[in-house]
């Protein structure tokens, strides 16, 4: 009976588009859509990326924000990984952890809740929101924090390295906390992704903190640690991507030929290539930051790191910043160009690139837009994730109608299943994406500019885990 009164009602929906001027749906298919991650961190600490200063009333910082948003979708990114936890401080409204000092001042309330405005206008505009958490992390040279921060409650949990103060890694109770924290806003929050960035154990030379712990048995508590993170988010939401971002190289001599250096393996505690082999994260991005041609050559490690799970994949971080740098005052933009192109070649499973950071990108460093331009020429979907979920969202019912404001799309989806909708276009044989919306949306009205040779078009329901399910095809 429930199924009978489904197509009733789809029959009468589509019998309102039998008019002059409409687009009806037809019993054909449409090509997959390009699949790809391209994503920018977007660095709270230190104001480097958002916002641009402390204690900004609102509107600005949300402007500023609203600004990073329209350029990525223009220049055809598909997610921002946000930096919403630097210092054990929330940017975000917490009852575990105070407002960050880097957003109004420690401890001082912004007046709304930047996650969650972030969230929804980022999916307003078909871009993922990836929340992004410095685990362990708790103050900066003596940045003032607000009342209740952990650095206060449990001084025993906390240890020096220098200038830094840090929560003990190898401490239950700590990782107790940061496991908290990150699970209070998996299941509060609308996110798409929980991302850990490389500060495990600090960076040379103050990785030895007194702990009286070997490296062997500092690596064995943070392996615990992003064990017990990777099931407590499948575990609530399987569909949250979970990344994390490693030192570039996981130890001196892997590849063969790379020079010494900082060892993640022996200094940070950090085994990524254990996390990644075992299937503890859904993706890596290992910070390779220098160029093609240097011993620590872009490509070789892109390949190493690409080997240790070919099921999963490997998207790497590529330093935009680095463009006409201090650290390197000669790098044009065009490495970060070619690196795109070794990434696409060099990719097991799903291609994919992180670019940091948005200030870089943002400000057109070098020129380096023109370099995204002619790599991103359409939009992409992130890849799927089908070892969270296999399950496809079923075929809508749709329609079209020309107006005189363009194309006016409206369907009606067969399950509730669509965590985005992809319109889709086709011009000769060749489909391109048109746009990407959230999953709430019902209907869209795009420019008639853009239907120039248009012949077909789709809409694609994607799932939580961006499984593509079933297009409905309309013709004219």
């Amino acid at each position: 009976m429930r199924s009978l009164l489904f197509h009733l009602r789809c029959w009468l929906f589509l019998l309102g588009a039998s008019v002059a001027g409409a687009w009806q749906q037809v019993h054909e298919t449409a090509a997959e859509p390009a699949r790809e991650f391209r994503a920018a961190w977007v660095a709270t600490v230190y104001n480097l990326d958002w916002p641009s200063a402390a204690g900004l009333p609102a509107a600005r910082q949300q402007s500023e924000l609203l600004s990073i948003l329209n350029s990525a979708v223009r220049l055809r990114l598909n997610a921002i990984i946000l930096q919403i936890r630097p210092t054990a401080d929330a940017l975000y409204r917490s009852s575990l952890e105070p407002w960050s000092s880097w957003l109004s001042g420690p401890g001082v309330n912004p007046g709304y809740d930047p996650l969650a405005f972030a969230i929804a206008e980022a999916h307003r505009r078909g871009l993922e929101l990836h929340a992004w958490f410095n685990p362990f992390r708790t103050t900066i040279h003596g940045n003032p924090v607000g009342a209740g921060h952990i650095s206060r409650r449990r001084p025993d949990l906390i240890k020096r390295a220098g200038s830094t103060t840090l929560l003990n890694p190898s401490s239950s109770a700590a990782q107790q906390h940061v496991l908290q924290v990150i699970m209070d806003v998996v299941r509060r929050y609308d996110i798409d992704g929980v991302h850990l960035d490389d500060y495990f154990y600090p960076y040379p030379p103050h990785h030895n903190i007194a702990d009286g712990l070997t490296p062997a048995r500092r690596r064995a508590a943070v392996d615990s640690f992003v064990r017990r993170l990777y099931s407590s988010v499948k575990s609530a939401k399987p569909w949250v991507r979970v990344g994390i971002s490693p030192f570039g190289v996981w130890k001196p001599g892997y590849p063969a030929g790379v020079p010494d250096g900082v060892n993640a393996y022996e200094q940070l505690a950090c085994d990524a290539r254990k996390w990644f082999a075992n299937g503890w994260v859904d993706y890596l991005s290992p910070q390779l930051y220098w160029r093609i041609n240097s011993p620590q050559s872009f490509p070789a490690l892109m390949q190493w790191w690409s080997s240790i799970n070919p099921r999963r994949p490997v998207w790497p971080g590529i330093a935009s910043a680095r463009i006409l740098s201090s650290e390197d005052p000669n790098r044009p933009a065009s490495e970060i160009g070619h690196q795109i192109d070794l990434a696409r070649q060099l990719a097991r499973q799903s291609s994919g690139q992180l670019f940091w950071s948005w200030r870089s990108i943002g400000t057109n460093r070098g020129g380096v837009q023109k370099e995204l331009a002619a790599r991103y020429r359409g939009y992409a979907v992130p890849p799927a994730m089908p070892w969270s979920g296999t399950a496809r969202p079923a075929m809508p019912m749709a329609q079209a109608l020309n107006t005189a404001r363009g194309v006016s799309i409206s369907w009606r989806p067969a399950d509730a299943s669509a965590r985005k909708w992809v319109i889709q276009a086709r011009r000769g044989t060749q489909w391109t994406t048109l746009c990407i919306l959230p999953g709430s949306r019902r209907s869209v009205t795009l420019p008639a500019s853009m239907f120039q040779g248009v012949t077909r078009l789709a809409v694609r329901p994607i799932s939580a885990c961006g499984n593509s399910g079933s297009p409905a095809v309309l013709a004219p």
